[in-house]
């Protein structure tokens, strides 16, 4: 008789720590995190079934020792803007790396809770010493709270947990600075190329728009949305561009923007001849774009380093949300309305 070949010996998992120590596999990663949340008791049973598992947790017994994993950890969209995130990405190893400290990312595919759940639990796993986030939190659960408490977070676009802090340009105010350049110039009435509904960012410019054309007494029309991309831009802008009285649009990201300008050449209408459009962002392209683009700006860069430095800086961080001032970038894609 052939004996079977024997399958190696599967390694142990933190759920079979948690299993042996009688605790939920969140407490065993607080407690090799060394969590000021797990009594000294907890953490000696979790510890007890670590060596009786031998189970080896992402370099733990260094972490345990020194109390650090001196890494970052960073979520992204998979989707999204493509300069944003590759500057985001810059700005956070960069500072980071000044400061001696490694980046983890955790990418998600999509707007979703378990995603995000999985994302920060995959971090806290790892050990990192903080995490930042540059995806809106829709919808905040029960563990998102507790990874984030126990972890210092920071997040980039204004949502955020109970314990993380948040920092980024007043979206509102961008909203209403791009709306009232375009009413400054005469224009009458300010159509609206609005992101995605779930994206915090998207919600906060529409309402400053909203605010800024009701302050002047004018009925806003119904936003356009897109999804932050130049294909959704010009996919509206087609719509834009049937509209005879349109003579102003703002759109919610430059890249967006772009895509509406091709669609409005494509059907004879001039930038800013026949009509102007403004934007958020101030991308590297907006500047080159033609005509170059006139966006609130918003360094993805430098506010992303500025997070890393507010992570290290701990309990004495100040101030839960931080608030950097929104500044109109004025070029060649908005002018006065011709006579008609």
């Amino acid at each position: 008789m052939t004996k079977a070949t024997e399958r190696p010996t599967r390694l142990p998992s933190m759920a079979d720590v948690a299993k042996t120590a009688g605790v939920s596999a969140q407490t065993v990663s607080r407690a090799l995190r060394d969590s000021p949340n797990v009594t000294p008791e907890t953490k000696k049973r979790v510890l007890a079934a670590v060596e009786q598992l031998g189970y080896r947790f992402n370099n733990a017994a260094r972490v345990l020792s020194s109390g650090r994993s001196h890494t970052i950890g960073l979520v992204l969209l998979q989707s999204g803007g493509y300069y944003s995130r590759s500057a985001v990405t810059a700005g956070v190893e960069a500072a980071a790396g000044e400061a001696g400290y490694a980046v983890s990312i955790a990418t998600i595919a999509s707007l979703d809770t378990g995603l995000m759940e999985r994302s920060l639990s995959k971090l806290a796993d790892q050990g990192v010493d903080g995490i930042i986030i540059a995806v809106p939190l829709i919808s905040v659960t029960r563990k998102m709270e507790d990874i984030t408490r126990d972890i210092p977070t920071v997040t980039l676009d204004g949502s955020r947990t109970a314990s993380a802090r948040s920092l980024g340009i007043d979206q509102k105010e961008a909203g209403r600075l791009a709306t009232q350049h375009l009413l400054d110039l005469g224009h009458r009435q300010v159509w609206h190329v609005s992101g995605p509904d779930e994206w915090i960012e998207a919600r906060r410019r529409r309402e400053g728009w909203q605010e800024c054309l009701a302050s002047a007494g004018i009925e806003a029309p119904p936003p356009l949305e897109g999804d932050w991309s130049p294909d959704s831009g010009y996919l509206q802008g087609q719509i834009l561009a049937r509209i005879p009285d349109v003579t102003a649009v703002f759109a919610a990201s430059d890249e967006m923007a772009f895509g509406v300008i091709r669609a409005l050449r494509e059907h004879g209408r001039k930038v800013p001849d026949d009509v102007s459009i403004v934007s958020v962002d101030d991308i590297a392209l907006a500047a080159y774009c033609c005509p170059p683009l006139t966006t609130v700006r918003q360094d993805f860069y430098r506010s992303s380093a500025a997070a890393v430095a507010l992570l290290l800086r701990g309990d004495d961080a100040g101030a839960a949300e931080v608030v950097v001032p929104a500044s109109l970038t004025v070029r060649d894609s908005t002018a006065p309305p011709r006579s008609r």
